[in-house]
């Protein structure tokens, strides 16, 4: 496998860590679908600078069915539904639920990659999503139903997306991807943004702000510049296990700079998944 993609791979899921924390910050003040709107459309009006300083081609018109996939899985999906999670739930409590990330890409890897692991690679890509689960019970899910259900709808959307995506950056190449697929959604995000704008944006806090900045342009965009090059380079199953190692970057940042309180139960089931990579990248081809 390519050491690359597994690199690309890691400075993704890196960029990536920090997103919870930085939606729970701006979900604070913006709404949930102006936050997921705005950050769409800033990262659209980036990314069409990019097409067009680069002389992008346009996708053929049998790509556009997979590219409005990524668009509803990592433009309106994912975003929309942890950041309504998010009104639940801590951002430490949410990033545990990243742990069945992998499982859900590997899965769509095979629906819509047409990759086969190994079945040893599913034992231990089941065993870290089993240990999630569990300590997701163990916290008690009556305490935020609806929260939960939220994180793990975001889950499959966004494994759907990340396995779309990463296939498509096959033949698009991976930027041009999410660059597209930004496009492809704007006129929708657009108006959206605007219909759900605060009524006065003089009392938002610099913390939203910059939070926003950060999911428009690093979540957004930046980030899967790396993660669809690395999934596309060493395999959307394989590279898909590194998705293992960011609740534990994100329950640092969600401490560091959140305070928010990380339970030993949180740091055992996230080294419990951290394990599990070793074994799935292994038998993942």
């Amino acid at each position: 496998m390519s050491l690359r993609g597994w690199v690309n791979g890691f400075i993704g899921v890196l960029i990536f860590s920090a997103s919870l924390p930085a939606t729970r910050v701006a979900v604070q003040e913006f709404s949930p679908l102006f936050l997921t709107a705005a950050r769409a459309s800033i990262a659209a009006f980036l990314a069409l600078g990019l097409l067009l300083l680069f002389k992008a081609p346009r996708p053929a018109r049998q790509q556009l069915g997979s590219l409005a996939l990524v668009a509803f899985g990592v433009v309106l999906g994912f975003p929309i539904l942890t950041a309504l999670a998010l009104q639940h739930l801590s951002s430490a409590h949410s990033i545990v639920f990243l742990g069945l990330l992998p499982l859900a890409t590997a899965a769509f890897a095979v629906l819509r990659g047409g990759e086969r692991p190994r079945p040893v690679f599913w034992v231990f890509s089941i065993l870290g999503s089993a240990l999630v689960v569990g300590f997701a019970f163990s916290q008690g899910l009556s305490a935020a139903p609806v929260g939960d259900l939220l994180m793990l709808l975001a889950i499959v959307v966004c494994g759907l997306g990340y396995a779309e995506g990463a296939k498509l950056s096959r033949t698009l190449g991976g930027w041009q991807v999410i660059s597209w697929a930004l496009l492809l959604a704007w006129p929708f995000m657009a108006v959206l943004a605007w219909q759900t704008q605060p009524a006065q944006f003089s009392g938002i806090s610099m913390p939203a702000w910059l939070s926003l900045g950060y999911v428009s342009v690093f979540s957004m965009l930046i980030g899967f510049v790396f993660w669809y090059r690395g999934l596309a380079q060493s395999g959307i199953a394989a590279v898909g296990q590194l998705q293992l190692l960011q609740p534990f970057f994100g329950l640092a940042l969600a401490a560091s700079l959140l305070h928010e309180q990380v339970s030993p139960g949180m740091l055992g089931v996230t080294l419990g998944v951290i394990l599990c990579v070793a074994g799935a990248r292994r038998f993942s081809r």
